[in-house]
């Protein structure tokens, strides 16, 4: 049996929820979830757990986000940001365990409105490093595991809101992606845009999959991400799908690591009429590399994720290094005494209510700069997600005592920050 027929089968067995358990619960969503305003959803995404099975991946929700949805919002409905690795979504696509999800979710008063889609296999407890970026958009085998989240979600999605599935930004350079893979990557992407199409027409949820520039991979600026979207219009004129149903990942971490500026490239994105699929909440470090801030970093530098360093000079010129490591290792030590040291930005996700403790300051001045323009214009993006991943290699001075108490106080501090602006 297919997996789409399976997935209509969860749809009819779906009846057996009561009809009084749905009645409250979305009664309870429409008072508004979490108090915030403009029909805005908030959630963390749950690749902070460990979780490539769908039995890991319960168990997180289970012992986790719950735990975090009575800190945060015990009588409101809790957002779950969704994190799927191939197998558990294959897992997950199975009838009985599909339908046993969602009766979870409403005796939960939990739902999902996004998935990351970024990771196709396993994210912690081993090296992930340049893997994460594979298989890449190139190959089947990421168009047939983003099409299946799309199925999923269709089916999870409450009525009425939008759905998002973030995925990596097509390739990483280092892969030296042949103008011929640079199209066949254009046309699986395109193939999933027709599948998204397809769903909404067949069940009406409104859904779009959003790229997420990264430094080092196909599109990590606002300008090589305009370029793509360039050439996917060029190969479709006048196909309305592609505005309603591809769009960009704005991760706050990563264009600050790229010295972008929100105002600057926000406005580009939308002026190239690109849509915001989802804000991703996410801090990264930031540093004047003297002696001592090099030494302090090497705690930073671990064996698991890819940590890409951007270095600018006083002069405005930049220089990348593939990871941390390279870039401790082939730092300049001969500058002079009157010489401006560069500022270093680095890809790795600091919890956002960390306070800067020198020598290190964080990118939290980018997350707020994009607050404001969402305040100013709520239908910006209707996704928040925070995305702190990087929890079991924190150093321990950033680390809280328990992954709980963390996410509960990020929520904290998000929802502070969306107070004063009048988005909570």
């Amino acid at each position: 049996m297919s997996v789409r027929v399976r997935l209509c089968l969860s749809v009819l067995s779906g009846l057996c929820l009561t009809a009084l358990a749905i009645r409250q619960f979305w009664s309870m969503l429409g008072t508004g979830v979490m108090q915030l305003n403009h029909s805005l959803q908030l959630a963390y995404c749950t690749n902070i757990h460990r979780g490539e099975t769908w039995e890991e991946t319960f168990f997180s929700l289970q012992n986790y986000a719950l735990a975090v949805r009575q800190q945060v919002c015990p009588q409101k409905p809790f957002a779950i940001g969704l994190r799927l690795s191939q197998r558990a979504a294959l897992e997950l696509s199975d009838r009985a365990r599909l339908q046993d999800f969602r009766r979870w979710l409403t005796q939960n008063a939990c739902y999902v409105f996004t998935i990351n889609g970024f990771p196709y296999g396993q994210f912690h407890g081993t090296r992930v490093k340049e893997h994460v970026y594979s298989p890449d958009w190139i190959v089947p085998e990421r168009l047939a595991y983003t099409n299946l989240l799309f199925d999923l979600l269709a089916e999870l999605l409450p009525p009425g809101l939008e759905g998002s599935v973030s995925t990596l930004p097509c390739t990483f350079k280092e892969f030296y992606p042949s103008p011929d893979s640079l199209k066949l990557i254009r046309q699986n992407l395109w193939r999933c845009v027709e599948h998204i199409a397809l769903l909404h027409a067949r069940t009406g949820r409104k859904m779009h999959l959003g790229l997420e520039p990264e430094p080092m991979c196909h599109i990590e600026s606002t300008g090589e991400t305009m370029q793509l979207f360039d050439r996917l219009r060029a190969e479709h004129p006048r196909d309305e799908r592609l505005a309603e149903h591809l769009g960009v990942n704005y991760d706050t971490c990563h264009f600050a690591v790229e010295f972008e500026e929100p105002l600057n490239a926000l406005a580009c994105l939308a002026n190239d009429g690109i849509k915001i699929s989802k804000l991703q909440l996410s801090s990264a470090l930031k540093v004047v590399p003297t002696p001592e801030a090099r030494e302090a970093l090497r705690g930073y530098a671990d064996d698991i994720y890819l940590h890409q360093v951007v270095a600018r000079d006083a002069a405005g010129s930049r220089m990348i290094f593939r990871d941390l490591p390279d870039a401790l290792a082939h730092a300049r030590t001969d500058y002079g005494p009157d010489v401006e040291l560069p500022e270093w930005r680095i890809h790795f996700h600091v919890p956002l209510h960390a306070p800067a403790a020198p020598p290190f300051e964080n990118t939290n001045d980018h997350i707020l700069g994009v607050l404001d323009l969402l305040a100013q214009n709520p239908q910006l993006c209707s996704h928040l997600e925070m995305e702190t991943y990087t929890w079991e290699v924190l150093p321990p001075a950033l680390k809280s005592q328990d992954v709980v108490t963390q996410l509960a106080a990020e929520y904290e501090w998000t929802l502070a920050q969306l107070q004063e602006r009048g988005l909570a």
